[in-house]
């Protein structure tokens, strides 16, 4: 340690372009103490190794040659509890181990932003997978969040509060918009909305998103791809927003209507692939027809909720393909510069998951169709058909 503060010291003297009784007169020491450092046959008085940090604008965990080391250590931790974390989806496979993890990480490197926001999306996620979801209808017959029941949920009330402790300056980019996601959904979940509109007055209004301003900072051929990319996005969007609202308005229409909605919903990308491929966009295809099945079944129509699963799983490996084959176009001329996966997302699993996503949407008094759904041999042999067998 002594060798590599020596080390160390000269290595910032020099990249300053400063001499060793520059140092020494900064720090009221002779310049045979700073050559003797320099040289490792010795080292600073404790006291005084928070000047040499400052002195060089450096930290002390830098200045000893630690930085490096507890960055890789926290990238390393970060990674892990992703990956980790990954798997809980709609499904309870480690989330105890990963909050542990997480606690423990932060007991070694004590309010490291990074492992604090990886904390609040497992407690986020802890929330579901634990007690899930729950929703009531309102006087007036519409699907309304059951936000007493949310409100015990420890976990939840955890991860606001360390959102709501590190929005303030949490820099702006991708992880202060998952925050700020994750963070008005807590407050949905528990019935805050006043909260949500002051959090939504944080960010830009659609025209000032990402997605269009990038496509000013282009022209020509790369402007025309942008188009196509933010068109087919914007379409995802309107799926999820379809499919959302129809749960949202599941007791004001008839069946028929709800199950004709996510019919329009899933063909939503013909208007700009008439060819039918969707690329990795059938990911929102697939989802759309699980909870088409669920309608279909609630509908009296069994057989076509079956045909709905197998369309579901169609395009969820299809969707696979896209993603292993990324250099893959599209065929429709208004698509044909677009990146077929422009976020360079892994679907390689997502038809072997796909029965974890069933049935995507929720909506009140639900239980009986997916129990009686999932009650018939046909489920059975559908997620066979998942697992590839």
């Amino acid at each position: 340690m002594q060798l590599n503060l020596g080390q160390k010291i000269r290595e910032l003297r020099r990249r300053d372009g400063r001499k060793q009784e520059d140092l020494a007169n900064a720090l009221g020491v002779t310049c045979q103490a700073v050559s003797r450092w320099e040289a490792g046959g010795g080292y600073p008085d404790m006291e005084i190794i928070p000047v040499i940090a400052n002195y060089f604008g450096v930290s002390i965990d830098e200045l000893f040659g630690y930085d490096n080391v507890r960055e890789k250590r926290i990238d390393e931790i970060v990674n892990q509890l992703t990956e980790m974390n990954n798997k809980n989806n709609g499904i309870d496979v480690n989330i105890n181990e990963c909050i542990n993890l997480a606690r423990n990480a932060l007991a070694e490197f004590p309010g490291n932003e990074r492992l604090m926001l990886c904390l609040a999306w497992i407690l986020y996620t802890a929330g579901y997978v634990k007690y899930h979801e729950h929703h009531l209808t309102d006087c007036e017959g519409y699907d309304v969040y059951d936000v007493e029941r949310h409100r015990t949920y420890t976990e939840w009330q955890e991860a606001i509060t360390i959102y709501e402790q590190l929005l303030p300056t949490l820099a702006n980019g991708s992880e202060r918009n998952k925050a700020t996601d994750l963070l008005s959904q807590l407050y949905l979940n528990i019935g805050e909305h006043k909260k949500v509109i002051e959090l939504a007055k944080t960010v830009p209004e659609m025209h000032c998103c990402r997605e269009f301003l990038e496509i000013k900072a282009c022209d020509g051929k790369e402007r025309a791809t942008k188009y196509a990319e933010t068109a087919l996005k914007l379409l995802s969007i309107t799926s999820e927003l379809i499919g959302d609202a129809v749960g949202a308005n599941y007791d004001k229409i008839s069946t028929d209507e709800a199950v004709a909605y996510i019919k329009n919903a899933v063909n939503i990308f013909d208007v700009v692939c008439p060819d039918g491929e969707y690329g990795v966009y059938r990911m929102n295809s697939a989802r759309l027809y699980l909870y088409l099945s669920t309608l279909q079944w609630r509908n009296g129509e069994c057989d076509s909720a079956f045909d709905s699963l197998d369309k579901a799983l169609e395009h969820a490996k299809k969707c696979e393909q896209f993603s292993l084959n990324a250099e893959t176009t599209y065929n429709s001329q208004l698509l044909k510069n677009a990146k077929i996966n422009p976020d360079g997302k892994d679907f390689s699993s997502f038809a072997c998951e796909l029965h974890t996503y069933f049935p995507w949407i929720c909506i009140p008094n639900n239980d009986d169709v997916i129990a009686e759904m999932q009650a018939d041999s046909r489920w059975n042999e559908w997620l066979e058909k998942t697992s590839g067998k």
